[in-house]
């Protein structure tokens, strides 16, 4: 029988912010569960730092350049959900429906109109920002839950136990689960949670200088960050919460008997930053927009007690592109041929073999910015005219030095921005580029690109009125 799938998805959760990524304070049992009995990859990037191109490279496996989102979509305004956005790309729900599968989702989308069932799911429960009450409610089966009016941290988990428990039981699944918790506004979470994070020494975020690349803008000038302390037991709490809802989607799996052959993955859309750099949120926290460590590493972790090797951690770096393609893999489904897909399958390596001839670099973009990243170093490239930037990720680690124009760097500055333009350039759709960025339909009405230096403090109306609530 097929392998069963399960993502989850959260938003805004760094790879800083696990136990089992190194944090001494954070209490996340169930992620350092998954990730000691199955893979835990160290070097997993997104490859755009913000939700919405994130997620569409995650369901697609293809490039902001290539699927066309470049920025959050503004799901409360009706030009930008009237764009048909991912309608022309087969979503991996499309790829599971159409080998037969049982497909659903509970929590976030954020890739259209959140009331509407996108084509290939069968089972839809969207929840999402920027109002985290339930947006869009369908199922082929009896609705066991009903939908609450508010914000609930365990509704995502209970409509995904709703699938699990409700879909044929003669069908393999595909469910996607998106939590939110992580996401800012960082308040009101249980309160048992955070109380114990208040007394916390937060010794795992660097006292780092300001950014010093550009200004701090968006989420990073929310109020929340004049007391930074509370914020971070905020934030710890989230991802804890999270971490007990995923022990129980965990917990449903081992009940119906479906643990064993049900592949889990566990990762995140982007990172985030909170106070590293010191900045609050992720690539847009800052003008021009950055792709420092914090804004594009993610978790990733993958657990099959089938088929995964468990005990592993890899070193080899890969994007939300590559883990498309290894779901596909090892489910036996063939992605479309006339499609262009940038990364390579991992499979091999969670069942223990050696990477052969693996790349050593990630690519990224976010709306005109381009970057590339080896183990080494980080050229960050602006189009047209810049500002860029490049990191030595050893000699720096903190990314506090732009070495772009030191003499002694001239040649690699020139071999990296060649291996940009010869990566996007064999891969991007030219009408979905992210170098023509400023002409193609708004996401937002927050786009830098378009209007630089007129977003000081941007936000949605409704998370600037949850945080003033």
């Amino acid at each position: 029988m097929p392998s069963n799938v399960l993502v989850v998805c959260t938003d805004d959760h760094a790879q800083w912010a696990a136990g089992c990524y190194g944090n001494s304070e954070l209490r996340t049992p169930t992620l350092d569960h998954l990730a000691a009995t199955g893979v835990r990859m160290d070097n997993a990037f997104t490859p755009s730092p913000v939700c919405s191109p994130a997620r569409a490279s995650l369901w697609t496996g293809r490039l902001p350049s290539q699927h066309g989102v470049h920025d959050y979509l503004a799901e409360s305004d009706p030009e930008v959900m009237a764009t048909p956005w991912l309608e022309s790309e087969p979503t991996l729900a499309r790829l599971f429906h159409d080998a037969g599968y049982a497909t659903g989702l509970s929590g976030k989308w954020h890739l259209g109109r959140p009331d509407v069932r996108p084509a290939g799911f069968d089972y839809w429960y969207s929840h999402g920002a920027p109002v985290r009450a339930p947006q869009g409610y369908e199922s082929p089966w009896p609705k066991s839950t009903p939908a609450p009016g508010r914000y609930n941290p365990h509704a995502i988990t209970d409509h995904a136990v709703e699938f699990l428990r409700e879909r044929p039981a003669e069908q393999p699944f595909f469910l996607f689960v998106g939590y939110l918790a992580t996401h800012s506004p960082w308040s009101g979470h249980p309160e048992r949670l955070v109380e114990p994070y208040r007394r916390g020494t937060f010794a795992d975020i660097p006292r780092d200088a300001t950014y010093p690349f550009g200004r701090l803008r968006s989420e990073a000038m929310y109020t929340s960050r004049n007391d930074p302390r509370e914020a971070l037991a905020q934030y710890y709490a989230s991802v804890s919460e999270i971490d007990e809802q995923l022990g129980r989607l965990v917990d449903e799996l081992d009940a119906q008997g479906l643990r064993e052959s049900t592949l889990v993955i566990y990762t995140s859309d982007h990172g985030l930053n909170a106070g590293h750099h010191g900045i609050w949120g992720k690539g847009n926290g800052t003008i021009p927009y950055n792709v420092v460590e914090e804004s594009i590493r993610v978790p990733l972790i993958i657990n099959h007690p089938e088929s995964v090797l468990s005990g592993q951690i890899r070193q080899e770096p890969v994007t939300h592109c590559d883990t498309f393609l290894s779901i596909v893999e090892h489910v036996g489904l063939t992605p479309p041929r006339e499609r262009d897909y940038p990364g390579r399958s991992y499979r091999d390596l969670w069942l223990g073999k050696a990477a052969v001839d693996w790349p050593d670099a990630v690519f990224g973009e976010y709306g005109n910015l381009r970057m590339i990243r080896t183990s080494r170093h980080k050229l960050v490239r602006r189009y047209p005219d810049g500002p860029n930037e490049l990191f030595d990720l050893q000699a720096d680690p903190r990314e506090t030095v732009n070495r772009i124009s030191f003499p002694e760097h001239r040649n690699l500055v020139e071999e990296l921005t060649n291996r940009i333009e010869e990566y996007f350039g064999g891969h991007e759709r030219p009408e979905r580029s992210g170098l023509r960025v400023r002409s193609l339909p708004r996401h937002n009405k927050d786009e830098a690109w378009r209007d630089p230096g007129e977003h000081e403090l941007t936000a949605d109306p409704t998370w600037l009125a949850l945080l003033d609530s």
